[in-house]
């Protein structure tokens, strides 16, 4: 009969452990229950969890991205692209021969190109250079992205 005691007390512990587990796996969906707010006062165990203090602490990191994009401040000119260029001779017969900043140099090569129709019908990322503008990009053809490039050129 010995015996037959021991094979009970092993048992035991056993079954007990068991509804351990099953406590274990009520906690979780009262954390769920708790994220819903209506019956956190019935899951009181539930609100000491590490894991509800967790949620809140989600919630600071957005507030750190908006903090982030707070204090957004506008933007200074590069002097750089604001210093005046004096333009090749080429490049002077459409945009004058006055000293001119870069930007100023594409806005004026653009309203020349619109004036003239000089941009490509089917792809308008292209434009297609009359006489004036293939001394300056020496191509009959050119990409706007590549127009940048080829004006810098005839600046000085």
């Amino acid at each position: 009969m010995a015996t037959a005691k021991k094979a009970p007390a092993k048992k035991a512990p056993a079954k007990k452990a068991a509804p351990a587990k099953k406590v274990a796996a009520k906690k979780a969906p009262a954390k769920k229950v708790v994220a819903k707010k209506a019956p956190a006062k019935k899951a009181a165990p539930a609100k000491k969890a590490a894991p509800a203090k967790k949620v809140v602490a989600k919630k600071a990191p957005a507030k750190k991205a908006a903090v982030k994009k707070a204090p957004a401040k506008k933007r200074t000119p590069n002097a750089a692209f604001m210093k005046a260029l004096t333009p090749s001779a080429a490049l002077a017969s459409i945009v004058g021969n006055s000293p001119l900043p870069r930007t100023e140099v594409v806005s004026k090569l653009w309203a020349y190109i619109k004036k003239n129709k000089l941009q490509d019908a089917v792809n308008k990322r292209m434009i297609n250079a009359d006489a004036k503008l293939k001394e300056v990009f020496n191509k009959a053809q050119v990409s706007m992205f590549e127009m940048a490039g080829l004006i810098g050129k005839h600046l000085k």
